[in-house]
């Protein structure tokens, strides 16, 4: 009898040497089942503070708390087997100071089993990133269209447009490589930028709305299904419609329950 391969879970390390290679393939995942189904297909599952917009209904992610990001990110670890986790921190709960980022990761990575956790910002963060991976916490950084700067960018803009935003955005990204991130998202910038920045770099870049030279692309799931229907950013590609399937659905079962067909009689005790 042969003995059965054990599944090996990716590592960070697998992310960063992914550079220049294969792209890497991310999607967000907030549950178990999702995370189960797209475990075989991603390298990264993100569980991405967007939850707070297509899950928990808000406007923006800053309503989103550390309880939230923890309970659905051990959700995820426990429905994948293969793919790399990484969890946001939510807004407030690392940008005061590295100790208070130390505090929110150490907690999320213990309470959820998650490989890395991502957080936003470019030169401004450098320091906590340092002081994050000098002590043991694997981080993916989050520069250009950062949505918890909302109201500090004026609304969600795509950043790079001009030559003082391109450089800032270079040196966001040089900023964070040196201080020790395996990674770095690239949302909502110019596709030259993004393309400038991937090149310039030595870990892999994951872009969001930004450029196809990219070294991995990451799309949130509800998006990328149609289920994600109040809102469609110009970058999102969706590869199915799930809103009008579930919606139909619902609408031939009340149909059904209304004119006493279901359940029939293969359906009860």
């Amino acid at each position: 009898m042969s003995a059965i391969r054990e599944i090996r879970r990716r590592t960070v390390r697998d992310i960063r040497n992914a550079k220049g290679k294969v792209p890497v393939v991310c999607l967000t995942a907030h549950s178990a089942p999702m995370a189960k189904l797209l475990d075989p297909h991603v390298d990264l599952l993100l569980v991405g503070d967007s939850l707070g917009m297509v899950v928990y209904g808000f406007s923006s992610t800053l309503p989103v708390t550390l309880d939230m990001m923890i309970a659905h990110g051990a959700a995820v670890v426990r429905g994948s087997s293969r793919a790399v986790v990484v969890i946001d921190l939510p807004f407030a709960t690392y940008q005061e100071s590295p100790e208070q980022a130390y505090r929110s990761a150490a907690r999320t990575m213990i309470e959820t089993g998650a490989q890395a956790v991502k957080i936003e910002g470019g030169v401004e963060m450098a320091p906590t990133i340092r002081f994050l991976t000098q002590r043991g916490i694997p981080v993916m950084a989050h520069i250009g269209l950062t949505p918890q700067s909302v109201n500090t960018l004026g609304g969600f803009r795509t950043q790079g447009r001009d030559e003082a935003g391109a450089a800032a955005l270079i040196a966001d990204a040089k900023a964070v490589e040196e201080a020790g991130a395996f990674s770095v998202v690239i949302e909502g910038t110019v596709a030259t930028v993004a393309t400038a920045i991937s090149e310039a770099i030595s870990i892999p870049t994951i872009g969001i709305g930004a450029s196809a030279a990219c070294d991995g692309q990451v799309l949130v799931i509800d998006d990328l299904l149609g289920l994600f229907t109040d809102f469609t950013p110009k970058f999102v590609k969706k590869y199915a419609d799930l809103a009008t399937i579930v919606s139909g659905a619902a609408s031939a079962y009340a149909d059904e329950v209304k004119a006493r067909v279901f359940p029939g009689p293969e359906h009860v005790v």
